[in-house]
Order: C-alpha cells, then structure tokens, then sequence
C-alpha cells in the first residue's frame, strides 16, 4: 500500500503517538483541577503552550487550543466579524480557499447582512494589489490562506499583511497546509490570526491551534474558563502534547525534508517525461513541492483514482466529496475556468517526507500501466 493524499492527512508520527500514550496513561487529570492531578495536567498544557510559542516565536497567551483548522478557521472568521459588525460589514478572501472558509463567510453573508468580496487569481496568481484594489472604508476582515490544499500554491502574505498595516482590517490566515513544512515566524508575518491542524504534520487528528493576538472577539464555545476564556472545553491535553512534538520533529532540519520531498516530486515528473506520458501540470509559482496536481488529457479523474486505488496506491481529486458525489474543483475552477476539462481530469497527489524512492517507482510504474491499458 502506497498512501499519497498527505494533503488530507498525514500518517501520526511515532514520536507523537508515544507522546499521546504517556499523556493518556500517566496525567489524565484536568487541567482545570486544582488537587494535584489536576496541577500536574496544567503543568503539561502550560509547557505545551510555552513550546508551541517558542517554535512560532509569539506569546503563550496568543495561541488558542482548538479541534483543528476548521474550527480555527471558524473562531477567526465569525468571533472577530461579529464582535466588530458595528464598524463595517465588509470581508474580502479569495477565490481558492478552503470551504472552512468559504462556508464561514458565506454563513455571515446569509444570517447577518455582510458583504463579501471573493478575489480571483489574475495570470494564475493571487496578489496584494487585489487586496488592496478590493478594500473599502467598511472592510474590517482579510481572509487569505498560506498554501493552496489543491495545488500547493503559495499566497503573498507578507505583502498582504504589509498592505494592511495601513488599513484598520484584521488579517486572518489559514495556515493548515504550511504548517510543520515552513518555519513561521509570527512576528515577522505580522498576521492577526492563524490557524493550523496537527493531523496535517503527523500529529493526531482533532486538534489543533489558533493564534490570535490580543484582539477582541466573540467565543463560539461557552462555558468554562479555559483558554483565558477564549475558547471553552476541557482541553484535549494527551492530543496537544503529540501536537506539540510533532511539529517540533517536522520543523527539526526542515530544509532536508524539502529537499528531500521536492527529490520525490522531480523524479515523478521525470519519470513521465522520459516516458512521454501526455500529462499537464496545475501550479503557479511559488507553491509547495509537496502538492503534484496533474492531469491527463482524455483519462477521467474518478476512473484514475478507482483504478489507483484498486492497486493499493491511494490519491485524492483534490475536490470535496458530498454524499458520495465528487463536485468539481472550485479551487480549479477559478484558475482555469468552470468549463475546463482540467476539472474532470486532475487527480492530487501529495508528499510527505516520510514517503520513499521506491515508492515513487512503484507509483509511476502502476500509473503507466493504467494509462497504457
């Protein structure tokens, strides 16, 4: 079995799941609790926190423990939207995003009167000048994401946030496909909001954080105190601790696993040039080497991955699948149009450092079986 759908989610590292299990099986105290098994729990989400700081230079109180990206995604969007409405009800994102995102906005568009502004790629790119063409007096949020999940591309967002250090709008930015890939630096980016989700840098699924700075915005979760009251909930404390460590191992000579990762990709496309297979890449640059979305002319998107998948290789559309129905790409259809047959045809395979040589071998061998037969 050869697993290339990182994009999706990523394999738990060893070193986190062994972090996980030491959580689980000696501190399952609250971290609310004040006795002494309660204290030791505090003491571990409070050195997670302190960690997790150190890696993104910020502060302790300016990262939020979350369920993942999508409710990152969503405490940014709608808690800052709708503590400041009274100033403006205006939102500007792109085109391309996640539908954490789009759906997010779309929600305060239907329930609560804003307005949005959507930015198209222009000559295959998203650039600050269309931030800045697309902000009015009444804009109070930009919300942009760090790297394609379809095609790995890679958004301005130090211009972005340079732009709107002249403007009074918060700047968002889901971070999930960047994370544990780049080193962020928060400070220099300069960013109000980030979000991130440990599954995608081989942490556990259903948590994961959201910066903020010291910012006014309305809770979704009400109850207890937690998260400096931020975020309510018993934190998922055996899960952030392997968060944590997974994201301290994938930054650790992250250079190396870019190289290594960018390796896999050049040889798969050398590979399929050598044997001229007919095939057309989906990219702008910059983006990630990790995200390869490729199409072949004539061959189906959802026959490919059936067929893949019947020979223990698994790859992903790239698309949302809705009750067992795959939708075409939004993120495709902005970039080349929704009547592009590179909608029907484009399948996303996507890397990780922990994939192998041989299985790249292995993968193009099977996918020129398939397209020879």
């Amino acid at each position: 079995m050869i697993y290339l759908d990182n994009a999706a989610t990523s394999p738990l590292s060893q070193a986190a799941l062994t972090a996980m299990i030491q959580v689980l099986e000696e501190t399952f105290g609250n971290p609310s609790s004040t006795h002494s098994h309660g204290r030791a729990a505090s003491k571990i989400l409070r050195q997670a926190r302190s960690r997790l700081a150190q890696l993104l230079n910020c502060q302790d109180q300016d990262l939020i423990f979350t369920s993942g990206g999508t409710e990152s995604n969503n405490l940014a969007i709608k808690g800052y939207a709708l503590a400041h409405q009274n100033r403006g009800k205006h939102l500007i994102t792109t085109a391309i995003e996640h539908h954490s995102v789009l759906d997010t906005i779309q929600y305060l568009v239907d329930r609560f009167g804003f307005e949005a502004s959507y930015i198209k790629p222009k000559d295959g790119k998203i650039t600050a000048q269309q931030v800045q063409e697309a902000l009015r007096p009444d804009t109070i949020l930009v919300s942009t994401m760090y790297a394609n999940n379809e095609t790995g591309y890679l958004l301005p967002i130090q211009e972005i946030s340079q732009l709107l250090k002249d403007h009074p709008a918060a700047y968002h930015v889901d971070a999930v496909q960047v994370m544990g890939k780049l080193p962020i630096n928060l400070q220099e980016l300069g960013v109000d909001f980030l979000s991130a989700s440990a599954h995608k840098f081989h942490g556990p699924k259903g948590v994961g954080f959201l910066y903020a700075k010291q910012v006014q915005f309305d809770k979704l979760l009400h109850g207890g105190s937690q998260e400096n009251k931020r975020r309510a909930g018993t934190e998922n404390l055996a899960a952030i601790q392997a968060m944590v460590v997974a994201l301290e191992e994938s930054l650790d000579n992250y250079q190396d696993k870019l190289d290594k990762v960018e390796g896999l990709r050049q040889e798969v496309l050398s590979q399929l040039e050598q044997d001229q297979i007919d095939f057309y890449l989906n990219q702008a640059q910059p983006q990630l080497p990790h995200i390869i979305n490729i199409g072949f002319p004539k061959v189906t998107n959802d026959s490919l991955l059936l067929r893949l998948d019947l020979a223990g290789i698994s790859i992903s559309t790239g698309s949302a699948c809705t009750a067992g129905t795959i939708e075409p790409s939004h993120v495709l259809a902005a970039f080349y149009g929704p009547n592009s047959t590179r909608l029907t045809e484009s399948v996303r395979i996507s890397l990780s450092d922990q994939n192998s040589l041989a299985e790249m071998n292995l993968f193009v061998e099977k996918l020129k079986e398939i397209l020879g037969g």
